[in-house]
């Protein structure tokens, strides 16, 4: 055992031990909390010195707000218009309309009535929007529409104004605005189908039609699957669509075939504009691959048994199937060399054209307006009409080619092309064939390989 004076001892020694250690780490936690103060301190001292001496003013100040009965006095008593749009409906009478358009006017109503100019709003066809300001009370201000042709051609506007003297009527040019449309299709049936199909203009599927009948017969040649891609101009005035306008591009696949057309008008040029390949080759060709937009080929260039003689001999043109009235086009650009009855031709009309190729259009019902030995016609013009006169067991077009004097078959014959550009027409034909060809990739899909003609 120890002594108990040394244990007293050790325990002595350890208090003070344990008292020491604890004062130590009191001090220490101190220091620390002053450390960090002070680091606080200085994170949070003002980047000036005299900062806190800085004056520091109160400003007080009274808005008046504005009564609200005064704002509403004040909108009452200033002149307010308003602006309508209708479009005029089957059975409309001037006072249903105006009526829409909320004109509660005696007086303008008797004016468009009885003023020449202003009468015109009493003859709009159903769908033609007119537009009309009013105020408050429903008195006339201003009223504008667009007249049109027996075409649907926009000719003028009409504009009838509130004059400090009464009203009156003014007629101006009508203003379009020219706007690039993108369309495709799919050949499922027919060309006019599959247009209808992509909401595109008839007048647009014909150009495309003309675009491409030296190298496509629309009748005979389509193929379902076949697609095209086509840019045209549209005219619009005042966000409304009023027409289309020429095709400016145009790209068809048929069967393995691609054919594209770009619109070139150079005024330079001796040739005006027309329609060429991406590489500056017209693809106009001196003659039409038929004369006919849609029919069939009911007899060939070969022999054949006459189907009123009997006799077998050498059929010397194509017949064309189609019913009576159709329209028939000259193939080429010539003059008229006859135009009338000749035995079993019946009505028959002949062209000269270049380089002694001479067409034969016969059987005609009737013979396009002003018809006559002389005329000039241009490729695609009409010169008469589908019938059944003379030798013919029904409506049909018996067509004939001819090369000094010469038949032969009008489906194979070859032809040159009109003469391509070149120099600096061929440069500025470049640029626009370039933006074209970006059109067409926006719209075309994935290649598919087909290749493109080389017709």
């Amino acid at each position: 055992m120890l002594p108990t004076d040394k244990f007293l001892s050790l325990g002595s020694s350890s208090k003070l031990l344990f008292g020491a250690s604890r004062k130590t780490r009191i001090l220490s936690m101190s220091a620390l909390f002053m450390a960090v103060c002070a680091f606080g301190a200085a994170g949070v001292a003002p980047m000036a010195p005299d900062a806190a001496n800085l004056p520091v003013r109160s400003i007080t100040e009274e808005l008046a707000v504005p009564s609200l009965s005064e704002q509403i006095a004040q909108l009452q008593a200033a002149d307010q218009t308003f602006l309508r749009e209708e479009k005029v409906r089957p059975g409309d009478t001037l006072a249903t309309l105006l009526a829409r358009l909320g004109v509660h006017d005696d007086a303008a109503a008797n004016f468009i009535k009885s003023d020449k100019i202003a009468y015109s709003v009493l003859q709009l066809k159903a769908g033609r929007r007119v537009h009309a300001q009013t105020d408050r009370d429903g008195q006339l201000q201003r009223l504008m529409t667009t007249l049109v042709d027996n075409t649907g051609q926009p000719t003028k506007n009409i504009v009838i104004s509130r004059e400090s003297n009464g009203f009156t009527a003014a007629e101006a040019s009508a203003k379009l605005e020219r706007r690039v449309d993108m369309h495709s299709g799919e050949i499922r049936s027919s060309l006019f189908a599959a247009t209808d199909a992509a909401q595109i203009p008839d007048s647009v599927a014909s150009q495309i039609v003309d675009m491409f009948s030296t190298n496509i017969d629309f009748a005979s040649d389509l193929r379902k699957g076949d697609r095209f891609n086509v840019v045209y101009e549209t005219f619009w005035q005042n966000g409304e669509f009023v027409r289309p306008g020429r095709v400016l591009a145009g790209e068809f696949v048929n069967g393995n075939n691609r054919y594209q057309s770009v619109w070139f008008d150079e005024p330079a040029s001796k040739q005006g504009g027309g329609y060429y390949s991406f590489d500056g080759k017209a693809l106009k060709k001196a003659f039409l691959k038929s004369p006919l937009e849609f029919s069939r080929v009911s007899s060939g260039f070969s022999m054949r048994q006459h189907p009123i003689s009997g006799q077998w001999r050498q059929h010397q043109g194509v017949d064309f199937a189609a019913p009576t009235g159709t329209p028939i086009r000259a193939s080429g650009d010539g003059a008229v060399e006859f135009a009338g009855v000749q035995g079993g031709y019946g009505n028959i009309v002949i062209i000269k054209h270049w380089n002694n190729y001479t067409t034969a259009y016969a059987h005609m019902s009737r013979f396009a307006s002003g018809m006559q030995k002389g005329m000039k016609v241009n490729q695609g013009d009409v010169i008469g009409y589908v019938g059944s006169t003379g030798w013919s067991t029904g409506p049909h077009l018996h067509y004939e080619f001819r090369v000094n004097n010469q038949p032969r078959d009008p489906m194979s014959v070859d032809v040159p092309n009109a003469q391509p550009l070149a120099g600096a027409e061929l440069q500025r034909f470049r640029m626009v064939a370039s933006e074209m060809s970006h059109r067409f990739a926006l719209l075309a899909p994935k290649d598919s390989g087909i290749k493109l003609a080389s017709k």
